[in-house]
């Protein structure tokens, strides 16, 4: 047995054509461009935007918007090769299993979990939040009680300690339910979502950009300096390491049009439609993406996201520099909590697509690869994923899950970028719907980009991420090895 043996290209080509008894192939391009839209336009733009602006780069934080913007965009080319080539659930798993061997294979998709799987439950931690502003500032009522809305590890202003975030374990539970029903239906929904949110995003922009102030502009890249946070971390704040801190901590806001590859076995023409639901929507967003934080650090200042916005920082600055406009700060809150939606349904896809292909590979047990039989979603793996993300999004602190996300995807896209270059060498003949240009320059310089960002993310983030990779080698060495069907052709993990 060898950990370093690579997953044939044939057997996944077969596994792509197996449509019978696999998964359903209902997802158009429209639908996957509005899956990726549907999950990068979220907690990401309306939360991280201020936490970058907040902890590491002030107004420049539109610059490290562009920066994330060019590691995804080159990352996103590799991705629209591969899932057009291998049209198969797993995405950057799958990839890597064919390119690079089992063991890196079993690595990114550990990694993939911490990626979908916490950003998952981030999100819905950013749910809750939004929820109390609604109850309070639109329903006009008293907020869900501190203990009941907030993990352990918070404490309020005024004392109060947290137990459980019991909003944001409900809406990961209801997400879950209807994914188990089916993506059809799920990808339905997702796109009323989408417009109503795309539209909300334009509408502050097009309000907002007559609030500016250009005193929050100056300095647009502010000094060299530390901040230190509500939880004793410092941040470097300002000049080039504020940026690459910033690209890193919005880098999450991105977070999505790679879950979009992983829909590639439920896409009716995966080798046209991949890439443009993956470019599509990533260039959709990041033009938003840069007018949106332009405008929100134009209307309200650094220390507006330091003390009084926090998570809701955006309707914040609405309610306290728009004056007439406050109709459009309630509007926002409700359009938030349908867009988060989106954001969580999309990842718990992505999420229980890499178990479903991890599944079916021996590497997790057999019955995450298991499909409903009346449904065809693999509705077992869904279930464990609302207890795992659940318990994250109900116990974890949103600003930890939020940038061991980011890392974990970094990670991720550094894998792909890498699985681009070894299957041009592995398989030259591989008949390619869509090719990555100047190979392997792009590929080299998203492994480039990615690295600096999470440079830019800090050691407390490294460890974080390593300690997870080491918990999941564990697992890897304890169960997986001994189960793999490609290692153990001959031994029966059906039973």
């Amino acid at each position: 047995m060898s950990i370093w043996k690579k997953k044939p290209l044939h057997l996944l080509l077969a596994e792509a054509t197996e449509s019978e008894k696999g998964l359903k192939r209902t997802l158009t391009a429209w639908s996957l461009v509005a899956l990726g839209i549907g999950a990068i336009i979220g907690a990401g733009l309306f939360v991280r935007t201020a936490t970058a602006a907040a902890q590491n780069a002030g107004p420049s934080v539109t610059i490290g918007f562009i920066v994330a913007a060019i590691g995804c965009a080159l990352a996103g080319l590799c991705y629209a090769e591969l899932s057009s080539s291998i049209p198969i659930s797993g995405s950057a798993y799958t990839y890597t299993y064919a390119t690079m061997g089992e063991l890196l294979a079993w690595i990114i998709g550990w990694d993939l979990i911490l990626e979908y799987a916490v950003g998952a439950a981030t999100v819905g931690i950013a749910w809750s939040e939004y929820l109390n502003n609604l109850l309070v500032n639109v329903v006009h009522t008293s907020p869900i009680p501190y203990s009941l809305s907030h993990s352990p590890f918070q404490t309020s202003a005024l004392g109060e300690h947290g137990m459980i975030n019991l909003p944001a374990f409900f809406i990961v539970a209801i997400i879950s339910l209807l994914l188990i029903k089916g993506t059809q239906e799920s990808a339905f929904v997702n796109g009323l979502i989408v417009i109503t949110k795309v539209a909300i995003v334009i509408l502050i922009i097009g309000f907002g950009w007559h609030f500016i102030n250009p005193a929050n502009h100056t300095p647009y890249i502010p000094a060299d300096s530390t901040y230190t946070d509500d939880q004793g971390i410092g941040h470097h704040f300002g000049g080039i390491m504020g940026i690459l801190g910033a690209a890193g901590t919005v880098f999450f806001a991105f977070i999505g049009f790679d879950a979009v590859s992983t829909a590639a076995q439920e896409t009716k023409n995966p080798k046209r439609d991949m890439p443009i639901g993956i470019l599509g929507s990533l260039a959709v967003c990041t033009v938003l993406y840069i007018l949106f934080a332009h405008v929100l650090t134009g209307v309200a200042t650094v220390e507006d996201f330091r003390t009084g916005g926090k998570e809701a920082s955006v309707a914040f600055a609405i309610n306290k520099y728009m004056i007439g406009y406050e109709w459009l700060a309630q509007f926002v809150t409700i359009a938030i909590l349908a867009g988060f939606s989106s954001v969580i349904l999309v990842m718990l896809l992505g999420q229980s697509r890499v178990f479903y292909a991890m599944g079916k590979d021996g590497l997790l047990p057999k019955a995450f690869g298991d499909l409903h039989s009346k449904y065809k979603t693999p509705y077992k793996a869904n279930l464990v994923i609302l207890v795992i993300v659940g318990a994250f999004a109900a116990f974890i602190p949103g600003d930890i899950v939020g940038d061991m996300t980011s890392i974990g995807t970094l990670f991720a896209f550094i894998l792909v970028c890498i699985s681009v270059i070894v299957l041009r060498k592995t398989e030259p003949d591989l008949k390619r719907e869509f090719k990555t240009p100047f190979v392997p320059l792009v590929p080299i310089l998203g492994i480039i980009v990615c690295l600096a960002m999470i440079f830019g993310l800090g050691w407390t983030n490294w460890l974080r991420l390593l300690g997870w990779l080491a918990l999941g080698l564990i697992v890897y060495f304890a169960y997986s090895k001994k189960n793999s069907k490609l290692n153990n052709p001959n031994k029966d993990i059906q039973k």
